[in-house]
């Protein structure tokens, strides 16, 4: 079936235009991330986005289903999650009371055959993206968060984008979904998992990129208090730390900066807005000690 769909009413013309695209909805983008969404349309494949908590995983899927005007669906991973919850099920309540209004009124063939169809299904995530016959953008979140009975369900579905619901039949999608499944790496994923998808790894940016994204994010902030944010919030990221900044808690943080007036961080106003990067109480007083040559570095003139 997914040959069938494969290359049909392409969403991307080059490399470049993706790249383009996703600059003008805010997600600067480099070649090499733009590469991979254009040959995830042209090949109808799943990309898995892997990389540290807070380095745009998420906001890359948000930003695809912005750029292309499709809806956004979204299944966050935990631990537990079964194909109730990530595929389909039946509304059992809605069941039970359309089988005692109507006890004794109809064959039980019947009846059974009436409480299983559509009215009675609730769809979940998966189904919800195959079913739609508009353009749609399937997040994954935190698949690394699942257990192997799921993750094979995932892979089942992602290899032919169809769905069989014994009580009615195989549900073919009509038109393929982009997916993104995200992973921080806290388990290993399957061999068969990966082999289906494309693969792209996010870090944490580099100071020029993170630069970058300060100013197109946060508004009035100067170039130079853009570049001081930038390379402390680097300098913190070196650092043994529980949880390093997000780039999120970069932006939140430069924000903040702005509404205060501050011009220029010193070693006093870092330290005083360390709970904005840093949400553990350990990370916050090793963070401080370097803070220091963190900010001694950040007025140093950018090579």
């Amino acid at each position: 079936m997914t040959g069938d769909l494969l290359g049909q009413n392409p969403r991307f013309e080059s490399v470049p235009e993706v790249r383009e695209l996703l600059n003008s909805v805010g997600y600067l983008a480099d070649d090499g991330l733009s590469g991979v969404v254009y040959l995830a349309d042209r090949l109808a494949k799943p990309v898995l986005v892997e990389g540290p908590a807070g380095t745009g995983k998420t906001e890359l899927a948000k930003a695809v289903a912005s750029m292309t005007g499709a809806r956004l669906i979204r299944l966050q991973c935990y631990e537990g999650i079964d194909e109730a919850k990530a595929l389909y099920e039946w509304n059992y309540k809605k069941q039970l009371l359309r089988i005692q209004v109507e006890k004794g009124s109809a064959a039980w063939e019947q009846l059974e055959e009436n409480i299983f169809s559509e009215e009675f299904l609730l769809t979940r995530p998966l189904l919800e993206a195959i079913r739609s016959p508009e353009p749609v953008v399937l997040l994954i979140d935190e698949v690394d968060r699942v257990e192997i009975e799921t993750e094979a369900l995932l892979l089942e579905i992602l290899s032919d984008y169809q769905v069989s619901i014994p009580e009615l039949g195989t549900i073919e999608a009509t038109q393929i979904p982009m997916v993104f499944l995200t992973s921080n790496n806290t388990r290993e994923l399957s061999e068969a998992l990966k082999r289906r998808c494309l693969f792209l790894h996010l870090d944490y940016p580099t100071v020029e990129r993170e630069r970058a994204i300060v100013l197109a994010k946060v508004p009035d902030i100067s170039e130079q208090l853009a570049d001081q944010v930038a390379r402390i919030v680097r300098s913190l990221r070196s650092l043994d730390l529980k949880k390093h900044p997000s780039i999120s808690e970069t932006l939140d943080w430069a924000r903040t900066l702005v509404i205060l007036g501050i011009e220029s961080v010193d070693e006093e106003t870092a330290r005083s807005t360390l709970h904005l990067l840093l949400k553990y109480r350990s990370d916050i007083e090793a963070a401080a000690k370097e803070l220091s040559a963190a900010t001694a570095a950040s007025t140093a003139p950018a090579p």
